[in-house]
């Protein structure tokens, strides 16, 4: 079960107008009041002649206490909140509907058991088959204002509770680690404006990428600007060159003045506002240096190994009980991963970015305590980014890192399982996937027209398709055959080698023609 807690508003005579209304889809029926501050049926609005119905009473007895309030009452006192089933759960009577709305205003404040004559007014409304809305005035009859108190999780729990009570299908608890979503207005911009995802996604990824590649404030503004991402700074008053927060915008994405549309870095994700931005970089940034051929394989072998080493200590903390001391190495997990995509410019690992960040983010934006399994990933990150920058090598794809990156998102799946996350842990086994279809090789292209078809080769014998990244690297990379050496004397191949193919005689070996 979903509860959606919507912006405060102040129509309240328009939002039960909607409620009772047919929808935007007509998707409202039977709409009528299943419980309230007081008995259902002496709330619900009576019916004209004409067949409308009459709203005034209800509206009126709704608003009683906040016109009482006067000018201490809140500015917007309308609250509005939805609670729909999943599709697969069974019909809710209108009784249970009602125990589940009367556990939502007790868990929020609102209308706690015992407190009903002095608590606020409310109602909650069935116009579905999946679903209530809750709406309620935040004034109290005793003429105070309620005081609310993270009321979004407060009906996420009334919803696990119903889940538990009723036979729901089970949704993951609020962990607190997801980004904030696009809202309905940013996903039909990007519709109208033919992107293939709202602003609010590309400068997250934008912005996770270039601070998991910096090693410092300049580098960081300097990412975002190599990316195309508008940057706006904001200056301390008392030290004007000091920073103290930005914004970034995508060229193109404007307001109705034509102004650019900026997000600020706390309403892209959590971690990504300044001051937990500025706790990563902890020395000064250095020179990037050409490469030569055997340092970039030696950047891609160094990530490959220190990944491989970050999924051990992972799995190690996660068997001894210490998921703490893996918080570190499973955030820096996301930044190797988001600079691994950005440098490789493959879709399926952009996928697998933005996976592994809502399973490697702490609750509350956290940053955890550095620790050299993630310190060492970073380094890998700010080396992948080097690499990408210098030679702009997009066509090279190294299967042993994307391998141990698919063991490393699987061992972060163990850790959240661990600590019972498991939005955190769906998310892990995610990314996996999309590491794991970066792995396998491109389709074959289709014969072109005309092009006489060759013998095909003799079947293969089948083998079984590994479960898990250790076993697909031990197919991808099998240990080479060493090539046979003739033995002292021997100048021809060794016994059992094939022959050598015979080529045809030359003009002097054929003698003269006749």
């Amino acid at each position: 079960m979903i509860g959606k807690v919507c912006p405060r508003g102040q129509d309240l005579a328009g939002l039960i107008r909607y409620l009772y209304g047919p929808g935007r889809r007509e998707e409202h029926t039977d709409p009528h009041i299943i419980a309230g501050y007081r008995d259902p049926a002496d709330l619900e609005p009576p019916l004209r002649a004409n067949g409308t119905r009459d709203f005034r009473r209800l509206t009126g007895l709704l608003q009683l206490p906040h016109d009482a309030l006067g000018k201490w009452g809140y500015a917007k006192p309308v609250w509005h909140t939805s609670m729909r089933a999943a599709p697969e759960d069974r019909m809710l009577s209108d009784a249970e509907w009602a125990g589940i709305a009367r556990d939502v205003m007790h868990r929020t404040g609102l209308c706690p058991r015992g407190d009903e004559d002095d608590a606020v007014r409310w109602i909650a409304i069935r116009h579905g088959p999946d679903h209530i809305h809750l709406v309620a005035m935040l004034a109290r009859q005793d003429r105070t204002r309620p005081r609310l108190w993270n009321e979004r999780y407060r009906v996420r729990d009334a919803c696990l509770a119903a889940e538990e009570r009723y036979g729901l299908r089970s949704t993951a608890p609020a962990d607190r680690t997801a980004a904030r979503r696009p809202t309905r207005a940013e996903t039909g911009k990007a519709e109208r404006q033919h992107r293939d995802e709202p602003a609010r996604l590309a400068l997250r990824r934008h912005v996770s990428t270039a601070a998991a590649s910096a090693a410092s404030t300049e580098e960081f503004f300097a990412k975002l600007d190599q990316a195309g991402v508008l940057v706006r700074k904001r200056y301390s008053v008392t030290n004007p060159g000091q920073v103290t927060g930005y914004a970034v915008a995508l060229p193109g994405d404007t307001a109705k003045d034509g102004a650019p549309v900026w997000y600020g870095g706390g309403k892209l994700a959590a971690d990504l506002s300044w001051p937990r931005l500025a706790q990563r970089w902890t020395r000064p940034a250095r020179p990037d240096s050409p490469l030569t051929p055997d340092e970039a394989d030696a950047v891609w072998e160094y990530a490959a190994r220190t990944a491989a080493d970050a999924t051990a200590r992972i799995r190690f903390y996660t068997a001894t009980g210490n998921p703490a001391a893996a918080a570190d190495a499973a955030c820096a997990a996301s930044d190797a991963l988001h600079t691994a995509a950005a440098a490789l410019d493959s879709r399926d690992l952009l996928r697998a970015a933005d996976e592994l960040d809502r399973a490697a983010r702490q609750p509350w934006g956290r940053i955890p305590p550095p620790s050299p399994a993630g310190n060492q990933l970073r380094h890998a990150a700010r080396l992948i980014s080097a690499y990408a920058y210098l030679t702009g090598d997009r066509t090279l794809t190294p299967i042993v890192l994307l391998v141990r990156l698919a063991a490393l998102a699987e061992a972060l799946a163990e850790l959240r399982e661990s600590q019972q996350r498991a939005a955190q842990a769906a998310a892990a086994l995610r990314a996996a996937r999309h590491l794991r279809t970066a792995t396998r090789p491109a389709p074959p292209t289709a014969r072109p027209p005309g092009r006489p078809a060759t013998t095909p080769p003799p079947p293969k014998q089948s083998r079984p398709r590994p479960a898990t990244a250790a076993g697909l690297a031990a197919l991808s990379f099998p240990s080479p055959a060493r090539p046979r050496r003739p033995g002292p004397g021997q100048l021809g191949p060794a016994p059992g080698d094939p022959p050598p193919p015979r080529r045809p005689p030359s003009p002097q070996q054929r003698g003269p023609t006749r």
